[in-house]
């Protein structure tokens, strides 16, 4: 079962954060990136899709923190369905550490993110 408004208060989150841009995804939902990256998408209020490094996705199962990609298990990417409210705030969570790498990998911290974004 969805929770109702988890795609609302997601994006609400995600849109907070430096330099994340929200678009439609190329197969439903919602698709949040920083600049050509995607952090993830989700699917209306039940199911969350966020790409990882084989080594983190590796980490997030075993956590028990999501599931490997319902389509893709052998990709870094995991799914978490949305059932109950807790799973909206793992999905912020797992959303944030996506966001985390990919600042990193861009050698940013997140201040450092927002301010480029100010100037």
């Amino acid at each position: 079962m969805a929770v109702h408004g988890a795609a609302q208060r997601i994006q609400i989150e995600l849109l907070s954060w430096p330099r994340v841009e929200a678009c439609p995804h190329r197969f439903g939902g919602t698709e949040y990136r920083i600049g050509k990256r995607e952090l993830g998408h989700i699917h209306g209020d039940h199911l969350v899709d966020i790409p990882f490094p084989t080594k983190v996705r590796d980490e997030v199962v075993a956590a028990g923190l999501a599931e490997p990609h319902h389509l893709l298990p052998d990709s870094g990417w995991v799914s978490l369905y949305l059932r109950e409210a807790a799973d909206v705030d793992r999905a912020v969570d797992l959303f944030r550490r996506s966001f985390d790498l990919a600042l990193q990998q861009k050698g940013l911290s997140f201040e450092q993110g927002r301010s480029e974004e100010e100037t």
